[in-house]
């Protein structure tokens, strides 16, 4: 059971060039506002034709360019939720999911209105209009309506996006419990890392219209090997990077104006390297292996710890990247002022090298 997709398309200056499978369970598709994550799933759901490519689920062809076959999106099987819930504004909770089972050839597949409503919880809100329903609710209801084709591939577009904090926390509950009961392909789109790692267990990275390699969560969190990937797997600080001239496995850091120590191995497609800000710690000397010296432009006391951004004192003044975040627990920071000079200490091992 697996959900292929290799398909291309071209929207005005904007190219899809999308690829990858997924399997059983949850995968996400992570990348930046525009991408092209909505339109890989409208192309998966029939909304969107490609221009050209596959996309199969389980053997069965949903789309083949070069055999002419397209089928309509009410037979592919399906299920798209979207940002805004696609909800009968005129029918009542119970009419909007009795409309999708009544569509059903198969009356509903065994569903009815009471255990859908019981099931994502919306007991005592049958009589309500989508207007009458909070955003949460209304989620959940589009969902039960999903739920009730019957789909064989799941698919969640930017599902929390328009819920405030509170809300969104209390659906992704509910989210990732259906997907898990679901039991088929799932795909999450969205552009948070954090839902992304606590929902999925696989990902694809999007990145201008081009997917990478899928991977593990952890994989992506653990070791990204390029720079989109690193960027939307949360890491803040930068640098372009070019081999480095003192060590075999010096690399030289070219927007901090400095030589580092790298532990993974990196090649001539390595052109930059990433270090995530709790890596970058406050050294007490100016020897040893990856310190240098820097001048501390900002000090911000946030909520569990301090973040101290800093310059490094051999950085470029045309750097792209030459600013350094360091997350600090508070009592480690008390003592930093903007302006200071401190010497900062990264890990051979935390240095990870990039690709564009």
């Amino acid at each position: 059971m697996s959900l292929y997709v290799k398909i291309r398309r071209r929207a005005g200056k904007f190219r899809l060039d999308a690829e990858f499978e997924a399997g059983p369970g949850v995968m996400g598709l992570l990348g930046a506002s525009g991408c092209g994550k909505s339109m890989t799933l409208k192309c998966i759901a029939g909304v969107v034709r490609p221009d050209e490519g596959i996309i199969s689920y389980d053997g069965r062809v949903f789309f083949d360019s070069r055999r002419k076959i397209n089928l309509p999106p009410q037979v592919r099987g399906v299920g798209l939720l979207f940002q805004s819930c696609a909800l009968f504004p005129n029918m009542t909770l119970a009419g909007n999911i009795t409309a999708v089972l009544r569509s059903r050839k198969n009356g509903g597949g065994g569903n009815s209105v009471s255990a859908l409503v019981k099931k994502f919880h919306l007991e005592g809100l049958e009589g309500h209009y989508p207007e009458n329903m909070s955003g949460g609710q209304r989620q959940r209801a589009a969902l039960a309506c999903i739920m009730a084709r019957g789909p064989s591939v799941l698919m969640l577009d930017e599902p929390l996006s328009a819920l405030d904090s509170y809300l969104r926390w209390q659906l992704e509950g509910e989210l990732s419990r259906v997907a898990s009961e679901f039991g088929g392909v799932t795909l999450y789109v969205s552009h948070n890392r954090d839902e992304v790692y606590r929902m999925c267990s696989h990902v694809c990275v999007m990145n201008a219209g081009r997917t990478e390699a899928v991977r593990t969560i952890d994989a992506l969190f653990e070791s990204p090997d390029t720079l989109a990937s690193c960027l939307l797997s949360g890491c803040k600080n930068y640098s372009r990077a070019a081999r480095g001239s003192v060590s075999p496995r010096g690399i030289r850091a070219l927007d901090w104006g400095t030589e580092l120590e790298c532990a993974l191995r990196f090649g001539p497609e390595t052109e930059y390297i990433g270090v995530r800000s709790h890596y970058v710690r406050k050294s007490e000397t100016q020897a040893g292996t990856n310190v240098f010296a820097c001048r501390i432009e900002r000090v911000t006391r946030d909520v569990f710890g301090t973040i101290v951004n800093v310059i490094p004192l051999g950085a470029p003044s045309d750097g792209d990247f030459s600013r350094i975040r360091m997350d600090m627990p508070r009592e480690e920071a008390e003592d930093l002022r903007a302006g200071d000079e401190i010497y900062v200490r990264i890990r051979p091992e935390d240095v990870m090298p990039l690709k564009s």
